[in-house]
């Protein structure tokens, strides 16, 4: 658990730089569309860091629980709000397509794992 917390800290710096250099740098060469894509990589990452903090904070979830759903949501960051930097950054989407719907499920998942892990718990 410790390790997810650790993940999730690096996981939020990189959001609030990303977000600073998007703001910034990033101005001046990406279009409005491709801006606006960048910025709601960095909003998804966030939302899910303050809800990974959550979910390890949580004394009601065991620590397998934890686990399971952390690295679900640490897998959708990873595909959902990466391929859209690495988009950003010119990697072609034609080679990454296929990233940020998965990573989009990964999240769905995530939250579903933790919808039945609360409902579970409500029972005990």
């Amino acid at each position: 658990m410790r390790l997810n917390l650790k993940i999730t800290a690096i996981l939020g710096a990189i959001a609030v730089i990303l977000g600073a250099f998007g703001a910034h740098a990033l101005k001046e060469t990406l279009t409005v569309d491709a801006l606006k894509s960048f910025e709601t990589g960095v909003r998804y990452q966030m939302y899910h860091v303050i809800v990974l903090l959550f979910v390890n904070g949580y004394q009601g979830f065991s620590n397998q629980t934890k686990n399971r759903i952390s690295y679900l949501f640490f897998a959708g960051i990873s595909c959902f709000s990466g391929s859209i930097y690495a988009i950003s950054f010119g990697v072609p989407a034609k080679s990454i397509w296929f990233l940020t719907p998965l990573g989009g499920l990964l999240l769905i998942l995530a939250w579903g794992y933790m919808l039945i892990s609360f409902m579970k718990s409500t029972k005990n």
